[in-house]
């Protein structure tokens, strides 16, 4: 099994607004978990990004748990990015904790959350 340090934190494209979902991953029995962030505009639904993210986490031996999605607002030329909304599926991730990991990444960018629906 691939170590969980080895799956990337953050996956999600680099310009504009779309869908995200904070994801934790676990192993099977174990203690041991993690949160990732995964968002793109390709998913018309955020289930879309589950359902790609699964198999891919399944493979390497992790159980998956959407704890939930928004929206990302990605501006790379001004380094900010914006996360608000909620998933009507998955329901309203923390983007507190969401911001944490983003922050890991884009360690220049000004990073914000809100419980805004726009």
């Amino acid at each position: 099994a691939v170590a969980m340090a080895a799956v990337r934190d953050v996956e999600i494209d680099p310009e504009g607004t779309f869908k995200y979902i904070l994801v934790r991953l676990q192993r099977p029995g174990g203690e041991e978990r993690r949160d990732i962030v995964r968002g793109t505009k390709a998913a018309e639904f955020h289930n879309h990004i589950f359902e790609k993210v699964n198999p891919e986490m399944e493979k390497l031996g992790y159980e998956c748990k959407c704890l939930g999605g928004g929206k990302i607002d990605h501006n790379s030329k001004d380094k900010k990015i914006r996360v608000f909304g909620l998933s009507t599926g998955y329901g309203k991730a923390d983007h507190s904790v969401t911001v944490e990991i983003l922050k890991k990444v884009y360690t220049d960018y000004e990073i914000t959350w809100s419980d805004d629906k726009k």
